[in-house]
């Protein structure tokens, strides 16, 4: 376990985002019906019921992706930043996966947490604080073209953002935002690391752990079922499985198994989210503290638990 070290969210961020992204928002707008280009960032208000989380938004538009809504919380100091983005699980966007952000900013890293469709279901949605956004685009598979289209978007906009570091960019993905960051990652994504919390892991997957290209941290719970939110692909032993694989084929992968826990453990149990934090900090700041190709990391040994 590592101190915690309290940092600011930078108030200077919404001047820098209202000059950077705002200013020429019209011609960028022109430009990015064109193929492969950037989407359209810019400034703009707190949700209703989120005005005292302190961090700024953003709306992220790109052509057939619809108006994607982001909240950015940036560390102390004037960066560049490595920036980790936050896909929230089927439950939808919520206040929870905003102070993730908030917590990844005090440890240095920029945190942006997307609401990447809109609105949510399932039984997870008792744990959470909803956060209302409906120009997002609708609930996907995490697994089809449309939610991989609508993750690279996200990824190609914070490349953009003032202060972030284009070369050390993550994903954290919870549940069905963890399906649609493998997923990604397996469809040759533009990330340097990813961070896997209670995602499901179909038995296929396995079969593609030798295109895996970048390091991945595994958090999951032993108590993982459907009765809080997740799903046969979830159990378990489905991570374990998917975690051999990864080893199997020489891929740098570490594994946190946490005793008990169940699927949403991240939002009923503090000790647990703080844990998870300072964790997904520690593998990011390893992976983004050298200049070595992924390729050339070794997988770690062993996989370790955790019990609160």
């Amino acid at each position: 376990m590592h101190p915690r070290t309290t940092l600011h969210v930078v108030a200077s961020l919404g001047t820098l985002l209202s000059l950077a992204l705002t200013g020429c928002q019209e011609s960028t707008t022109k430009t990015s019906r064109a193929k492969g280009a950037l989407p359209v960032v810019s400034a703009t208000d707190a949700p209703p019921g989120s005005d005292t989380l302190a961090v700024k938004w953003i709306k992220v538009t790109a052509p057939d992706t619809g108006v994607m809504l982001a909240a950015v919380a940036q560390p102390q100091g004037a960066g560049p930043f490595p920036a980790v983005i936050i896909l929230h699980g089927s439950h939808g966007f919520a206040q929870q996966y905003v102070q993730l952000a908030q917590a990844m900013a005090r440890s240095g890293v920029l945190g942006v947490a997307a609401c990447w469709f809109s609105g949510g279901r399932g039984t997870g949605l008792r744990f959470i604080t909803p956060i209302e956004w409906s120009e997002a685009p609708p609930m996907s598979d995490a697994s089809s073209p449309v939610a991989q289209q609508t993750v690279d978007t996200l990824v190609k906009a914070v490349r953009t953002l003032p202060g972030v570091r284009t070369d050390r960019v993550a994903l954290f993905g919870h549940s069905r935002g963890g399906g649609a960051t493998l997923n990604y990652i397996l469809g040759g994504g533009t990330v340097q690391a990813a961070v896997l919390n209670s995602a499901g892991y179909p038995a296929e997957l396995g079969e593609r752990a030798p295109e895996v290209k970048i390091p991945i941290l595994i958090l999951h719970g032993t108590a993982d079922s459907p009765a809080d939110g997740g799903s046969a692909f979830t159990n378990v032993q489905m991570a374990r499985n998917f975690e051999a694989a990864l080893r199997r084929a020489g891929k740098p992968v570490e594994a946190i198994y946490y005793e008990g826990a169940s699927h949403n453990a991240i939002f009923t149990s503090a000790t647990q989210r703080d844990d998870e934090v300072q964790r997904t900090m520690a593998f990011l700041h390893n992976i983004f503290s050298t200049d070595r190709p992924h390729h050339a990391m070794q997988p770690t040994a062993g996989r370790r638990s955790a019990s609160f």
